[in-house]
């Protein structure tokens, strides 16, 4: 019998070793000379080989690239070095702190590299050598989990691993689509908030990309420094693409990464229809809906994806709004979906997002960021700062509003979707190319929450940072003074989580009796998902 398992234990490893050091990412065997891309500072702006970085009086960076794959990606790395390196460093230091073992980041490099081992055939040559040439300019100080060109292609899935852990980390996009009679000029609005959160500091360089690709159409995109994939974004010819998580099984290996596929919609699809056969020729390892708002249709549609299938959902009237599960016929009796709908904020996100649509019947872009600015609940109800039931959780990376048929996008500027909105007019910007100056359109500007900025933002930053305090005091078994919960209660005191963290503590010290106050308080409240209220029933069974 021991001979046996050791057998077994012998041909796991074996296998396990055989998947680890085959892994072939398809890096481009191609050399490229530094000096061919010389980096230049020009007025107000960093110039490359005719592609264009600066940094806008609104504190978001904005970038011009043109050329084949390798031109475009290697002048990217170069002009954004720094960013580059600042923003890879503060994913791993977030990283770092939900994996803090070296052993378990040791054993989760390998896992990477076995399950993303054929990732390269999963991405067209085009993307990959437009990462590789942006990989050039990545640092080798954290090639302990992957040489340069690795970790840039492993990037790109982030977001898809991010949703696969729901449960545990932040990710609940909200969006919408309304033409017709639903807005103001009759006219295609779509309006989406980008709920990914690997901490604030990811999010402090927010990057406005405009691409003229050598094949493909001219398009925008709002990300971070690195990113080739799309995750919020419109072309030339007035088509968006946005992204929302939804649920469905554990990949069990590698394939397309959203943001790629979302990138090849946005390059190279002006249609719903065009959108939809790209889609559907890809495989990808997550859940997905995709918002498409096409000019060319004059309306919107989404792109239900699953690592099984591929359907096209349009709503049948002048309204398509999008949370995190899925509404098409296909999808009706699914399991995964079902238990979604049931058990995560998705329905409550959505019901909440048609309330405010029909309180609104005429949307513009005022009324657009207004909505996507909401922290109430259903009826208005206030549910607590940061409820992931709510629109605006106080953590997008960012906010953005098309208009699809006059090719404008306003992008949010810090905090979240608090700041201002910027306006950006595509045909002008691809027409004029003038980097020495600001590129927005500063009279089309929606203003900052100044009423939030000036009330409830610092209360969610107390919040957080009391939180993190009071956790890693429960985790020390050291009592924190009264006077500290006291506190806690009186900044945030309509959020669940407050009490509950509270409970937390106390159960964990050893106080049966205030831990059973807090955890009974924390379900009188509005629990974000079913999940929560049972673990704090569970924990309250307990102390009885």
């Amino acid at each position: 019998m021991g001979i046996a398992l050791l057998g077994l234990l012998l041909l796991i490893t074996s296998v396990a070793c055989y998947l680890y050091f085959s892994a072939d990412m398809k890096e481009p065997q191609i050399e490229v000379d530094p000096a061919d891309f010389p980096v230049t500072e020009r007025n107000g702006y960093t110039e490359c080989n005719g592609n264009m970085l600066r940094r806008s009086q609104t504190g978001l960076w904005e970038i011009y690239l043109h050329g084949d794959p390798l031109q475009r990606g290697t002048a990217f790395g170069r002009l954004s070095r720094e960013l580059l390196y600042y923003q890879e460093k503060v994913f791993i230091d977030q990283i770092r702190e939900f994996v803090p073992s070296d052993r378990y980041l040791r054993f989760l490099r390998f896992f990477l590299v076995v399950f993303n081992r054929n990732l390269g055939e999963a991405v067209d040559e085009e993307f990959r050598n437009e990462i590789y040439g942006v990989s050039l300019s990545a640092t080798r100080e954290f090639d302990a989990i992957g040489n340069p060109y690795q970790r840039q292609l492993n990037y790109h899935a982030a977001h898809d691993i991010g949703h696969t852990m729901q449960d545990y980390m932040l990710v609940g996009c909200s969006a919408l689509a309304v033409w017709g009679k639903e807005t103001a000029d009759s006219g295609l609005l779509v309006a989406r908030n980008f709920d990914f959160w690997v901490g604030d500091d990811f999010a402090k360089n927010k990057l406005v990309s405009f691409y003229a690709p050598e094949h493909g159409y001219k398009f925008a995109s709002v990300g971070w420094p690195g990113m080739s994939g799309v995750l919020s974004g419109m072309n030339e010819k007035g088509l968006t693409v946005t992204l929302n998580a939804a649920k469905g099984d554990l990949p069990l290996s590698s394939a397309t990464p959203i943001s790629i596929l979302a990138r090849e919609i946005l390059q190279y699809a002006a249609s719903i229809d065009d959108a939809y056969k790209i889609a559907s020729s890809r495989k990808t390892f997550v859940s997905e809906s995709i918002l498409i708002g096409s000019a060319e249709d004059g309306s919107a549609a989404v792109i239900e994806k699953t690592p099984r299938r591929t359907e096209l959902y349009r709503s049948g009237g002048q309204r398509l709004v999008v949370t995190n599960h899925y509404q098409s016929e296909a999808f009706a009796a699914d399991k995964n979906n079902l238990d979604n709908i049931r058990r995560s904020d998705s329905r409550y996100r959505f019901d909440r997002l048609n309330e405010l649509l029909d309180d609104n019947p005429a949307v513009d872009e005022h009324i657009a960021a207004e909505i996507l600015r909401d922290r109430r609940g259903l009826g208005g109800t206030e549910i607590g700062l940061t409820n992931e039931k709510s629109i605006n959780q106080s953590i997008g990376h960012h906010s953005v509003i098309f208009k699809p048929e006059k090719r404008q996008m306003w992008v949010s500027t810090a905090p979240w979707q608090s700041g201002k909105f910027v306006c950006y007019d595509l045909d002008k910007i691809f027409a004029e190319l003038d980097f020495s100056r600001e590129i927005h359109c500063e009279d089309m500007s929606i203003g900052a929450d100044s009423a939030f900025l000036n009330g409830d933002h610092p209360k969610i930053l107390r919040h957080r940072k009391m939180t993190a305090a009071i956790r890693a005091a429960t985790k020390d078994k050291k009592e924190i003074d009264p006077m500290v919960a006291g506190e806690y209660i009186s900044n945030n005191p309509l959020f669940f989580e407050t009490y509950s963290i509270l409970g937390e503590h106390y159960h964990r010290i050893g106080n049966s009796d205030m831990a059973g106050k807090y955890y009974r308080k924390a379900l009188e409240l509005e629990t974000a998902k079913a999940g929560q209220r049972e673990k704090i029933e569970k924990a309250l069974k307990k102390l009885k």
